[in-house]
């Protein structure tokens, strides 16, 4: 088999899960509700899975590294299938029994979905594959799955059930462990050596921590990320719903300004692919993420047209595009092979981070200030974030990053 084609199924597998655990999200929520009548527990579930996948994004990879990328990914699938069988099998056992293994399933796909990004370099530059375009096609289809797998997780319980749809999530977990075993073969000389004699834990947990903190344009990028995605959440979760309801009084056009959002960045992926190796990353990646988020939350807050919402929604969508790509990019450049599991797991948890804090932070600033004020202090948290970048561009680009130390 070809490395072109070795690549094609990585990342195929990649974007399975991720369309897997988009029907999950909607699927198993929703047999909760219907198996307990409660809708607070379906806000139970959502935590009971995000919070073992961002822990074990950290303290999960340094296991995943000791027992090899590639065998901790195809493991992790097929746990998360055992898990997600469960919860389709048993549900009648009550909540205790769902909570637990979204939680393992969350756990184990918090350290595999790493491993997968740890394997995407290799099989690139083994394909003759530029980063820029690899991290494109790779971030496109994850948004391509966004697109559409809480609708085919709609369709999926409509026609299934909840539980039916589960099964569906479970079959697709297996489909991506036998994508992997089967024709995802990383070339040796290019992957993190399995040393003969590991590092301990804390020794290994400790030194990607510190290669990170010492990479002051990563950790720059990151702190943008993680206050664009705080912003992002209050503005998806809370923001949008509550201008739909007071502005338009019509809740048929929410999916609609969320949708705006994602097909936009579809369409930029397809762009970005081509662009990516002419585009200087720093520069692209501040421009991209102020105008995918501060146009949007502005026409929110001062305007009723849902059409002019759209259209700039679209926008900022089609320029958030650039963003993963180039910050995957600048990972793969910036940190060694043998610690990229550990510093990939820290950095995704970081930005993960910013979800619940935005919600709750969100929240609060709609309760205090107003629907209006909270969209417009969001955009100017957007706002100063990226000022603060650009004016600090210049000497966080040249940084040199010293060797790591373990």
């Amino acid at each position: 088999m070809s490395a072109r084609s070795g690549l094609a199924a990585l990342i195929t597998a990649s974007a399975v899960t991720a369309l897997g655990s988009r029907v999950s999200m909607v699927a198993v929520p929703w047999l909760v509700l219907t198996t307990t009548g409660d809708p607070k527990q379906m806000g139970l579930v959502i935590a009971a899975q995000m919070i073992p996948y961002l822990l074990s994004g950290v303290f999960g990879t340094p296991v995943a590294e000791r027992f090899g990328v590639r065998f901790s990914a195809i493991a992790a699938d097929l746990v998360s299938c055992v898990a997600t069988a469960v919860i389709a099998a048993a549900a009648h056992l009550g909540l205790g029994v769902i909570l637990a293994m979204v939680a393992i399933s969350g756990a184990v796909r918090g350290a595999g979905d790493r491993t997968k990004n740890v394997m995407l370099r290799p099989m690139a530059e083994a394909a003759g594959m530029t980063t820029s375009r690899m991290t494109a096609v790779h971030n496109g289809l994850g948004n391509g799955a966004t697109l559409i797998g809480a609708p085919i997780g709609g369709l999926l319980v409509f026609w299934l059930g909840a539980q039916g749809a589960i099964w569906v999530d479970a079959a697709s977990y297996v489909v991506c462990a036998l994508i992997v075993l089967t024709l995802v073969h990383p070339p040796a000389d290019l992957m993190p050596e399995r040393k003969p004699a590991p590092e301990p834990y804390l020794v290994a947990l400790r030194g990607g921590a510190r290669h990170l903190a010492r990479d002051r344009l990563l950790v720059g990028m990151l702190a943008m990320t993680f206050f664009a995605n705080a912003v992002n959440q209050a503005h998806t979760a809370l923001f949008v719903p509550l201008w739909v309801e007071q502005v338009l009084h019509s809740p048929a056009a929410l999916g609609t300004v969320l949708g705006a959002f994602a097909a936009g960045a579809v369409a930029g992926n397809l762009v970005f692919i081509g662009l990516a190796p002419k585009l200087p990353p720093v520069l692209t990646f501040t421009i991209c993420l102020a105008i995918s988020g501060v146009p949007r939350l502005v026409v929110l807050g001062l305007s009723s047209d849902l059409a002019l919402v759209l259209a700039v929604t679209f926008v900022c969508g089609f320029a958030v595009a650039a963003v993963n790509p180039i910050l995957g990019v600048l990972l793969y450049d910036r940190v060694p092979v043998d610690m990229q599991t550990r510093v990939f797991g820290l950095v995704a948890t970081v930005s993960f981070a910013g979800y619940p804090v935005g919600g709750l932070l969100g929240g609060w600033a709609v309760t205090g200030f107003g629907l209006t004020a909270a969209v417009l202090l969001g955009a100017g948290v957007y706002l100063v974030t990226t000022l603060v970048a650009v004016l600090r561009h210049r000497s966080l680009a040249v940084t040199p990053v010293e060797p790591a130390e373990t």
